[in-house]
């Protein structure tokens, strides 16, 4: 396990994912070797566009917007979210979500394990 000067010395690292929707970037997660128990990153989504539907077999997931508005669906439901507002998702729960405003929505997103896993999403 890291100890914090190298856990700090770590933040600067990140890794980009660049996808037809945004992008995610992360910060925190086993494989950058600056977490041992979560993953941390932004995600970007384009303005009309969507994450596909997919669930986390190994995670819990949150997500907090920072900027923009979304709607974000889990199973059969659909919350409307914008800056300031935060949602829990248990793991195995299908969900996405997409940009419903004019300018690109930025979150925060958090996952309970250090090797987040995805099914689903492509």
């Amino acid at each position: 396990m890291p100890d914090v000067a190298t856990a700090l010395a770590n933040v600067t690292d990140h890794e980009i994912e660049q996808t037809p929707w945004g992008r995610l970037v992360w910060m925190v997660s086993g494989r950058l070797g600056n977490s041992t128990r979560m993953t941390v990153g932004r995600c970007y989504i384009e303005p009309g566009q969507h994450n596909p539907r997919h669930y986390h077999p190994n995670c819990d997931e949150v997500l907090h917007v920072l900027r923009g508005t979304i709607e974000h669906s889990f199973d059969d439901e659909t919350v409307r979210m914008s800056a300031g507002d935060t949602i829990s998702i248990p793991q195995g729960v299908l969900h996405n979500a997409r940009n419903v405003g004019p300018d690109t929505a930025v979150f925060v997103i958090s996952f309970s394990s250090p090797d987040r896993q995805v099914v689903g999403e492509n």
